[in-house]
């Protein structure tokens, strides 16, 4: 599989791995059977994400979209971060092969599971239709 030197770079280099103590939203998707699990943590002030880390156990792919996401939505609304796409995240990269396509749409949903989880925990209302429902997804079915 070829990949771009952006995927490469941040596979290699990965940007804003680690964890966040006390952090306002922790989000986490995938699953053991796909081998990608995602793990993202936002820092929230004033409803701009101040701080994001990540922790993923998969594929380069899978670290370099969870790499480059988390530089997308760094300084960000929390309704912007909302907005991002896996395609976006996708095109950031240079591209990424279609068996990998995956690891960009798990990008999207551990930040959208981690703003869910700071809608939660600071009783903010929210639209349960822009969240995936990792419960009753079967996703990692589909490979």
């Amino acid at each position: 599989m070829l990949y771009s030197k952006t995927v490469m770079d941040h596979f290699t280099n990965p940007r804003n791995v680690g964890t966040i103590d006390g952090a306002d939203g922790v989000g986490e998707v995938g699953n053991v059977k796909c081998g990608d699990i995602m793990k993202i943590y936002l820092k929230i002030e004033d409803n701009i994400i101040k701080d994001v880390k990540f922790e993923t156990f998969g594929c380069g792919s899978a670290i370099a979209a969870s790499s480059i996401s988390t530089e997308m939505i760094m300084g960000k609304s929390v309704e912007e971060a909302l907005a991002l796409t896996n395609k976006e995240v996708v095109e950031a990269l240079g591209g990424l092969p279609a068996p990998k396509i995956h690891c960009s749409v798990l990008a999207e949903e551990a930040i959208k599971a981690a703003i869910k989880d700071y809608y939660d925990k600071n009783g903010i209302e929210y639209d349960k239709t822009q969240f995936p429902d990792c419960a009753n997804c079967d996703h990692c079915d589909h490979h």
